[in-house]
């Protein structure tokens, strides 16, 4: 089973359209490597400034097996950052 990273835009999204938007992308892994572990980075209670979350989101993303980049990733700098992460170390990108 492989554990997949979402990265994806969520400034001015609702929680509702956040989590629709991770369900669409899960189904594009299950259809590309069968069954998946989802690893969390939608950190709903996290208190800290967006540095802090997207060093927490690139701590996930060194254990994730493959990542999947929600349309808009390249438009936000959270999202390029993770990409990049990818490509630099190895980490395969099922979609962008």
């Amino acid at each position: 089973m492989k554990k997949i990273f979402l990265s994806q835009p969520m400034g001015g999204k609702s929680d509702e359209e956040i989590l629709s938007e991770r369900e669409r992308m899960i189904n594009v892994a299950k259809e590309k490597c069968g069954e998946v572990e989802v690893l969390d980075t939608f950190f709903q209670d996290f208190d800290g400034n967006a540095l802090m979350f997207l060093a927490k989101s690139i701590e996930v993303l060194s254990t994730a097996d493959a990542a999947v980049f929600a349309p808009g990733w390249n438009q936000k700098r959270g999202c390029r950052v993770e990409h990049q992460c990818c490509i630099d170390y190895g980490i395969p990108i099922l979609i962008e």
